[in-house]
């Protein structure tokens, strides 16, 4: 039974006791990839190492986008969409995009450049990660589990206030959303390729999207998760399927929520007018001036 929100901590799983691992947790090191040796996520001198949290069916949900560069699978996996077979690519981080005014649209996670042998560039894609943000505080359980890492795996954090869960709505409509129509306009406009890379759960959430054909299709969803294996003792990212699709079929799905009941809204509308009326009727009747003089 999981009795508390921790899946991998500084890179490992909160039960592996290794000599790496706890070399990782002491000086806060960060094995996927991160732009510096550390982790840096939330704050660089006081980092949240947490990768991913447990949630309620024991599944894993990955919290920190740098948890998605192990191996660095999702710029293969990118590549393949973006170019034919062969092509010479490299990759580069948090590239500034700008709008025809000159204002930033935001920065791309990644940028995936192929360029012939004099290294000049033939064609890029974009590829943008997506973590899922965390309700309640995972910081507490976090800190608790640190004082003392073998001691407090087993600790039960269940019946703690604001015990920390995925929250999939924010995270596609505060993030999500947003960085597809914005980002994802303006690289459409250019007639560049997208991908998308985030965790099964996640994807999982989102309506489901019309799809087109590979050679096609304006985005490719990379849909990964992590399976744990044994000799290493750890999580290792795997991508468990492509989805294809295209620019506006793909927004339009996403943002157009599917209506609910016209019927249930009103009812909802008439007890609230009914309740309205009624304290209207039962109030006393305000004072007029001639009852005041």
């Amino acid at each position: 039974m999981i009795t508390h929100p921790l899946a991998e901590v500084f890179g490992f799983p909160f039960n592996h006791h290794s000599e790496r691992a706890e070399r990782y947790r002491r000086n806060r090191l960060c094995p996927y990839n991160n732009n510096v040796a550390n982790c840096t996520k939330d704050k660089a001198n006081d980092p949240l190492g947490v990768c991913s949290i447990f949630e309620a069916d024991g599944s894993i949900a990955i919290t920190c986008p740098i948890r998605f560069r192990q191996d660095w699978l999702i710029t293969e996996d990118a590549a393949s969409f973006f170019f034919p077979p062969g092509t010479t690519w490299t990759s580069l981080t948090e590239v500034r995009l700008n709008d025809k005014h000159g204002k930033s649209a935001g920065n791309i996670d990644l940028v995936l450049v192929s360029y012939d042998e004099r290294g000049h560039i033939l064609d890029f894609g974009a590829l943008e990660v997506q973590a899922v943000y965390i309700t309640g505080n995972v910081r507490r359980p976090f800190e608790t589990y640190m004082r003392d890492p073998i001691r407090n795996q087993g600790m039960n954090w269940l019946a703690e206030p604001n015990y920390p869960r995925p929250d999939y709505l924010s995270s596609s409509r505060k993030r999500l959303v947003p960085q597809l129509m914005y980002k994802g306009g303006i690289l459409k406009s250019w007639g560049k390729k997208q991908a998308v890379a985030l965790h099964r759960n996640f994807y999982a959430t989102l309506p489901s999207l019309p799809q087109s054909a590979p050679e096609t299709a304006d985005i490719a969803w990379l849909i990964y998760d992590l399976e744990f294996e044994p000799e290493q003792e750890s999580y290792v990212l795997r991508l468990k399927d492509t989805v294809y699709t295209l620019f506006e079929t793909a927004i339009e799905q996403i943002t157009i929520p599917e209506p609910g009941s016209l019927h249930e809204f009103l009812g909802f509308l008439q007890e609230k007018l009914d309740s309205k009326l009624g304290d209207e009727t039962n109030s006393p009747d305000a004072p007029t001036l001639a009852d005041l003089l």
